[in-house]
C-alpha cells in the first residue's frame, strides 16, 4: 500500500513520467491477467483516473487542449459507448450474445487507446519530456532488436527479457529513428548513424526473421516512403513511380503465395457485411458480431471468426457513424502534423513531428492486415494494447507540441 501511494504521488507530479513507465512496461514486464489484463493497461486506466481527478477536485473544471483532433476523438468516444449501449440488444435472437465481459473488455481498449492520445495531448507541456518520452522508447526498441530478435538466431537465450511486440512497435520504432537520423542536425553524427544502422537491422529483422508478418514490414516500408514525401513533394515524385512498382511486384507475389489467407478474408468479411446489416448505423456493439458468424457457413463451417481488419472491426462495433468519427480524427491529426512541419523548431520538434506523420499512415496501413491500432477483443485483444498504445502516445505529442507552439512559456 505504501509503494502504491507512493507511485499515484509521484505520477501526480509527473503525469509524463506515468506514460514513459506505462509504455515500458508493455515492452518488459511479463505479467499477464484474466483475458490479457497486463500492467500497461492497469497503468494506463490508473492515469486517465488521477487525470480526471486532479481535474474535478484540485482544478474544479474540466479543461481539454483547444486542438481540432480532440473534438472528432471524443466523438469518437461518444459514440463507442453509445454503440455498446445498442449492443445490449439481442439483434440475433438464435445467435450467442457476446458476454458483458467481453463488451466492457472491448470498449475499454478503445477507451484506452483514445485515454493514451488525450493523456499526451493535455499533460506533456514541456519538450523535455517528449524528448525522454522518445529517447526512452528508441533506447528499449533497440535492446528489443537486439535481445528479442538478433541474438536468439546465435543461440542465445535473451527472448524472454523482453515480452511480443505487435506491429506498431516496429511501426514507431522505425518512423521516430528514421526522422531523428534524418532531419534531427542537432544530434551527435554517431548518434545519427547508429540510428539509422537500428533502422536498417530493424528492417531485416521484418523482412528476413518476420517475412510472412506483412503487417510488420509492409507498413514500415510505406511509413519511411510517406516520411520522405512529406518532407519534400519532388522527392515523393521521384520515388513514386519506382514504389508502385515494387508494390506491385510484391502484392502480386504475396496474393499468388498466400492465396487461401486472402480469399478467405474476403469470404469473411462478405459474411460481416451481412450480419453488419441489422443495424449499420452504430454497429452491434463490442465483440458481438464475433457471436454471430456462425449463423452463416464460411465455405461449410459454422464457426466463429473475427475480420482481422481494423476498419472493419470499427464498423461491425461502432457503425458507420464510428468510422466516419475515426476518419474525420485521422483528417484532423493529419492537417495538424502537416501545418506543424514549418511551425516547430528544427532539430528534435521538427523530426517528431515527420516521424509522428509517418508513424500515423503506417499505422492505418496496418490496420488493412490486421487489428493492430484497436486491437479486437477475441484477437490481439488486451494483451495487444501493450504495444498498440504506443502509436496513440505518439500521435498525441503532435497535439503537445502544437500546444507548445501556441503558449511559448509550456516550452521551457
Amino acid at each position: 500500500m505504501i509503494l502504491g501511494a507512493c507511485l499515484v504521488l509521484t505520477f501526480l507530479r509527473w503525469p509524463p513520467l506515468g506514460l514513459i513507465v506505462a509504455a515500458a512496461s508493455g515492452l518488459i514486464v511479463p505479467f499477464l491477467g484474466p483475458s490479457g489484463l497486463n500492467l500497461t493497461v492497469i497503468l494506463v486506466a490508473l492515469l486517465l483516473g488521477l487525470w480526471l481527478l486532479d481535474m474535478l477536485v484540485r482544478q474544479r473544471k474540466m479543461r481539454l487542449a483547444f486542438s481540432r483532433p480532440i473534438w472528432p476523438m471524443l466523438s469518437f468516444l461518444a459514440v463507442a459507448c453509445l454503440s455498446f449501449a445498442f449492443g445490449q440488444l439481442n439483434w440475433y435472437p438464435f445467435a450467442v450474445h457476446a458476454p458483458l465481459g467481453a463488451q466492457l473488455g472491448g470498449l475499454a481498449i478503445i477507451v484506452l487507446s483514445a485515454g493514451t492520445f488525450l493523456l499526451v495531448a493535455n499533460q506533456v507541456h514541456e519538450m523535455s519530456w517528449l524528448r525522454k518520452m522518445t529517447w526512452v522508447f528508441l533506447i528499449l526498441g533497440a535492446s528489443y532488436v537486439v535481445f528479442r530478435s538478433i541474438l536468439p538466431e546465435f543461440g542465445l537465450s535473451t527472448d524472454e527479457l523482453f515480452q511480443p511486440a505487435g506491429s506498431l512497435f516496429f511501426i514507431f520504432l522505425i518512423a521516430m529513428a528514421f526522422s531523428q537520423a534524418v532531419f534531427n542536425r542537432d544530434l551527435h553524427p554517431g548518434l545519427r548513424l547508429a540510428l539509422c544502422g537500428l533502422v536498417l537491422v530493424s528492417l531485416y529483422v521484418l523482412l528476413f526473421f518476420k517475412f510472412a508478418d506483412k503487417s510488420g514490414w509492409i507498413p514500415s516500408l510505406v511509413c519511411i516512403v510517406a516520411i520522405i514525401g512529406f518532407r519534400s513533394w519532388r522527392a515523393a515524385l521521384v520515388l513514386a513511380p519506382f514504389v508502385a512498382i515494387f508494390a506491385w511486384y510484391l502484392m502480386t507475389g504475396l496474393i499468388a503465395s498466400d492465396q487461401y489467407s486472402v480469399s478467405t478474408r474476403f469470404d469473411a468479411l462478405l459474411i460481416i457485411i451481412q450480419i453488419i446489416k441489422v443495424n449499420p448505423i452504430l454497429g452491434l456493439g463490442f465483440a458481438n458480431y464475433y457471436w454471430y458468424t456462425p449463423l452463416i457457413p464460411i465455405r461449410g463451417y459454422a464457426i466463429n471468426f473475427n475480420s482481422h481488419n481494423n476498419y472493419v472491426d470499427i464498423v461491425a462495433q461502432t457503425g458507420l457513424v464510428g468510422l466516419v468519427c475515426f476518419l474525420w480524427f485521422v483528417w484532423e491529426l493529419g492537417r495538424l502534423g502537416w501545418r506543424l512541419r514549418s511551425r516547430v523548431p528544427a532539430g528534435f520538434a521538427q523530426a517528431y513531428v515527420y516521424g509522428a506523420l509517418g508513424g500515423l499512415v503506417g499505422m492505418l496501413v496496418a490496420g488493412i492486415f490486421g487489428d493492430w491500432f484497436l486491437p479486437f477483443f477475441y484477437n490481439v485483444g488486451l494483451m495487444g494494447f501493450r504495444t498498440s498504445m504506443l502509436g496513440w502516445l505518439f500521435l498525441g505529442g503532435l497535439v503537445s507540441l502544437e500546444q507548445m507552439e501556441i503558449s511559448p512559456r509550456l516550452k521551457t
